[in-house]
């Protein structure tokens, strides 16, 4: 597994770089175009390795489909397979098949599709069994809010081109909402009628045939979160983040409001966003809470050891099943740092602690690209080794050579 070493000479960052377009986005617009029998052009597509992904298994004639480490092609497809009635076996990688499918798989069935597990009950790899007829089809259906966003979205997204539409009965509190949220935005574009209930959703079916729609991908904010990073640790830095837009449709846009705090300000302009770093006195003592914006956990974490910030963290029970066990993961790297992220005696939160020393061993990323890209700005303060660097090209491709236009040395 390859090794590299990261390190920034001056400290001083001034760049201006292309944010990649968000995947959430992306996958999102994909499932919908698939949908609507690709009546919908999609404007600047992420490059990340999950839309790629996605873009196959969509293409493809084979019965198998195969997504590797993408968990939201995993989800969505699922959904977007059984509604589109094809029979498909859809697998992962050994990671994916231990990331739990059961909440989809229920709601799916409970509506009345054919989904059967092929190795381990509520796991990867699912058979889409199809349909002798969509009569029977239920058009009211009870999931859990709180493991993941993503079995919402996928049933969200094929609840409009049901023939009677679907009603969403959540058993518990939702978490990751912006993420709904956003699936419903982009429903809306499209022409898609909705309504909140007490706990529950209803997707009206789809009035008309969508003809010629057009949806346009914004930067990722949860890429721009290891930006504001860099600019918190780096001495000096004036950033400027094409593509990067002033829009609360990715709940990741939080990132900018909770960084003014430790004086990483942002002046929104028509091409993106410019981060610009004050010096000013910013609290040691922290709460958060990550409960709709569990990618920007790691973000945090790195940079707040880096500084001494103690916090307590909460929201965190999505991260046990994302591409790797991401609790696990902080506790293992950050302990090279003398920081200890331990879940506090009869609390639901995590304390972070103790005083830095920069790591002297390799971090590890678990095969997790935010585990990458959440511990790489930390060469703002020395020399950092970092394993399987390949792994940004999940979400982020061109992550390092960005690095490098900001003047980091990576060999």
């Amino acid at each position: 597994m390859s090794i590299i070493r990261v390190s920034h000479p001056t400290r001083k960052v001034n760049v201006r770089v292309q944010l990649p377009a968000s995947k959430s986005e992306s996958n999102r617009a994909l499932i919908l175009n698939a949908l609507s029998g690709n009546q919908i052009s999609i404007h600047n597509l992420s490059a990340a390795r999950d839309t790629q992904k996605l873009t196959e298994a969509l293409s493809s004639p084979e019965i198998k489909a195969d997504v590797d480490d993408a968990g939201t092609a995993m989800r969505f497809l699922v959904a977007y397979f059984a509604a589109t009635n094809q029979h498909k076996i859809i697998t992962g990688s050994e990671r994916m098949k231990e990331r739990p499918l059961a909440p989809l798989i229920n709601a799916l069935s409970e509506i009345g599709f054919d989904i059967r597990c092929i190795e381990k009950e509520g796991f990867a790899p699912v058979e889409i069994v199809p349909v002798k007829s969509f009569n029977h089809l239920d058009n009211e259906v009870s999931i859990e809010g709180n493991i993941s966003s993503q079995f919402i979205s996928a049933l969200l997204m094929i609840a409009p081109f049901m023939p009677e539409g679907l009603k969403i009965n959540f058993t518990t509190e939702l978490s990751s909402q912006p993420y709904i949220d956003m699936t419903l935005n982009m429903l809306e574009k499209i022409g898609v009628n909705y309504a909140w209930g007490e706990g529950s959703i209803s997707i009206e079916p789809l009035p008309a045939v969508i003809q010629n729609q057009a949806l346009t991908i914004n930067g990722d904010w949860s890429s721009a979160s290891y930006w504001y990073s860099i600019a918190f640790l780096a001495d000096e830095a004036e950033i400027f983040l094409e593509g990067l837009k002033d829009d609360w449709n990715q709940g990741d846009r939080e990132v900018a409001e909770w960084m003014k705090r430790f004086g990483v300000t942002t002046e929104f302009r028509e091409e993106g966003a410019l981060l610009r770093k004050e010096e000013v006195s910013y609290p040691h003592l922290m709460k958060m809470n990550f409960t709709e914006n569990p990618d920007l956990a790691q973000t945090f974490a790195a940079m707040y050891a880096a500084k001494n910030v103690y916090c307590n963290f909460s929201g965190l029970d999505s991260l046990k099943i994302k591409e790797t066990d991401r609790i696990a993961a902080l506790q293992s790297e950050l302990r090279k740092m003398n920081v200890s992220f331990e879940l506090a005696p009869r609390f639901d939160f995590y304390q972070m602690k103790g005083e830095f020393h920069f790591p002297a061993e390799v971090i590890h990323t678990f095969n997790d690209h935010r585990m990458a890209m959440s511990f790489a700005p930390l060469a703002l303060l020395g020399e950092i080794q970092i394993e399987n660097p390949e792994v940004v090209q999940k979400s982020y491709p061109e992550f390092w050579n960005d690095l490098r236009k900001a003047g980091f040395e990576i060999k």
